[in-house]
């Protein structure tokens, strides 16, 4: 390897430097503070874990993301975490076995094989929240609520509420008759969001009646107006009345709580790690082209560790988050400060403004530090601050 090329980074893994790295321990603070004040108790779930329990009935597609080694001391294989939803499934199942409601909350690096991102991100920052025991609409709309209540700590762009649910296309379609062959193509062209896919998928068909069901089917994304669309197109299809049910509720209490949010309601849904069950969310936010949170309910993920339990959840995608928050994350002002610690007057200075909330920086080979205005001086008897390069 040539010295040109030694520093560089595998693509889609990056490093924070120390302004970036700020603004997202700031923003991480901010938001694991409204999480504990809404209830939900801290957890800091392992890096690494046997891909026994990491990867246990959350799908190949979770799978495929998940970086593997070979464990020396066991010789099993071991795996980096791709998402901490499991991870948090398997706490409250196993490691906590509570019987109440459980709330919990997260954050933390995971890695991923390959980057499933524009522009490719392989290294993502997860803030999460998990509701463990609850099977009702009402830990889905606080869910919702919370989403949207730790956006609001921060000065993000406009923000689009996106929601589906994952049963919607999977019991119209088995509502369809489609052969084998035509199921699988169809599911992986909503998966793959393909308009013009779609449209010629449904060209090709020689069953007139079908061809108008599955384009009605494509064509189930848009505003709140969706809903009744959807229940006077499919409302015979059994179990997708409650779908619509669970969805408008979700949606009124999201805009009555937050009424300037944009609500996008999205059908077609076939996307995630394919661990969800039911109700799915998003939040896309104005000029950014990836979705900066991901939920939605995922019953019965803790039944691999011997305790079924109704779940739902989402994840923050940190960096991003942080990446366009505007509000103010600047340091504590800096001082600069003698390196000799010999006096003791100036160690109980130095103590005295650290616990004020200054940062003190010593002078080393008589430097100051470039976030310093100012800096302490001996004036008679005492240590004052005064202002770099004031007499």
């Amino acid at each position: 390897m040539s010295d040109t090329t030694r520093w560089l980074l595998p693509n889609g893994i990056d490093e924070l430097l120390p302004e970036q790295a700020h603004k997202v321990e700031s923003v991480r603070r901010r938001l694991l503070d409204c999480c504990q004040r809404w209830g939900y108790e801290y957890v800091v779930p392992p890096l690494v874990e046997f891909t026994d329990s990491l990867l246990v009935g959350m799908g190949a597609d979770l799978d495929l993301l998940t970086c593997k080694f070979s464990d020396q001391e066991s010789g099993r294989t071991l795996g980096v975490r791709a998402d901490i939803t499991p991870q948090a499934a398997r706490i409250d199942a196993h490691s906590l076995g509570r019987e109440e409601v459980t709330r919990l909350c997260y954050s933390g690096s995971t890695l991923r094989a390959v980057a499933n991102t524009i522009p490719a991100d392989r290294s993502p920052v997860q803030l999460g929240a998990e509701i463990f025991g609850c099977s009702s609409i009402d830990a889905d709309i606080e869910m919702s609520r919370l989403l949207l209540s730790l956006l609001e700590q921060t000065t993000t762009p406009a923000l689009t509420l996106d929601i589906g649910h994952v049963g919607f296309a999977k019991s119209v379609i088995d509502a369809l008759d489609v052969t084998d062959a035509q199921r699988g193509v169809l599911v992986d062209l909503l998966q793959q969001k393909s308009g013009p896919g779609l449209k010629r998928f449904v060209k090709q068909l020689d069953d007139e009646v079908l061809a108008s069901q599955i384009a009605t089917l494509a064509d189930m994304h848009g505003g709140t107006a969706v809903i009744d669309i959807a229940a006077e197109a499919f409302g015979d299809v059994p179990g997708v009345t409650a779908m619509l049910d669970q969805i408008a509720v979700v949606v009124a209490s999201s805009q009555s709580a937050y009424p300037d949010i944009d609500i996008y309601i999205d059908l077609t849904e076939y996307r995630g790690f394919k661990y969800h069950t039911g109700l799915v969310l998003s939040v896309y936010a104005e000029g950014v082209g990836v979705a900066i949170a991901k939920g939605g309910r995922y019953d019965n993920a803790g039944s691999a560790f011997g305790r079924a339990r109704a779940a739902t959840g989402f994840a923050i995608d940190l960096k991003t988050l942080a990446g366009f928050d505007a509000q103010d994350a600047s340091q504590s002002e800096a001082v600069v400060s003698s390196p000799i610690d010999a006096c003791e007057l100036l160690v109980v200075k130095e103590q005295e403004l650290r616990l004020s909330g200054y940062t003190v920086v010593k002078a080393l080979d008589g430097q100051h530090d470039r976030r310093a205005d100012l800096i302490l001086t001996k004036q008679g008897s005492e240590w004052q601050l005064v202002p770099i390069g004031s007499k």
